[in-house]
């Protein structure tokens, strides 16, 4: 007799990002991703009461993955002028894949009508601008990590893909924009 394969939370996440890479942010449903994860739509209901909740709870992985990642490159950035730029500036060194695009569209797509999701990039946003203030040269690496970010979400927003040399350059400009920022005397 085989076994009956256990469903967890992640499978249900994970069939709800390949929907959204497939059908993009309007073509997710409680049915799709219960179609996707092959379950019925009770089990996704579960765990998530509604789409909203489903795309929140898929946006809050994203997120806690990110600033994990976010926190080891700063860790692996301690010995730079300011390791929380220099930080971000090394996680935006790893090209966006498909599902790193497909869900910044839908946290786009739901921003106008899910304050919870708006409130959940408002705080991160936030982080990071404090994390900026914190360091050395604030005015400095506000105008750098303003320029990261443009640089990220034109990525992200499927604008334009520089190749890996562009990319470098770019980033190595972006820190240049850091260290050459006049001082703030």
């Amino acid at each position: 007799m085989s076994r009956t394969r256990k469903i967890t939370t992640d499978d249900i996440l994970d069939a709800a990002e390949r929907v959204v890479i497939r059908l993009g942010a309007a073509g997710l449903s409680i049915d799709a991703v219960a179609q996707e994860a092959g379950v019925s739509k009770s089990r996704v209901v579960y765990d998530h009461r509604s789409k909203s909740a489903l795309l929140e709870a898929l946006i809050d992985r994203r997120v806690k993955a990110e600033l994990e990642r976010i926190e080891q490159t700063v860790a692996e950035n301690a010995g730079t002028p300011h390791p929380e730029l220099f930080g971000r500036i090394a996680v935006a060194e790893r090209i966006p894949d498909d599902r790193d695009k497909a869900v910044a569209l839908a946290i786009s797509a739901s921003m106008s009508s899910e304050e919870k999701i708006q409130e959940q990039m408002r705080d991160w946003t936030l982080a990071d601008l404090r994390a900026m203030a914190a360091g050395l040269r604030p005015k400095a690496a506000l105008m750098a990590y303003l320029a990261l970010t443009g640089f990220y979400c034109t990525e992200l927003f499927g604008f334009h893909q520089w190749d890996a040399a562009e990319r470098s350059e770019i980033l190595a400009g972006i820190r240049t924009i850091y260290t050459s920022f006049p001082d703030e005397s």
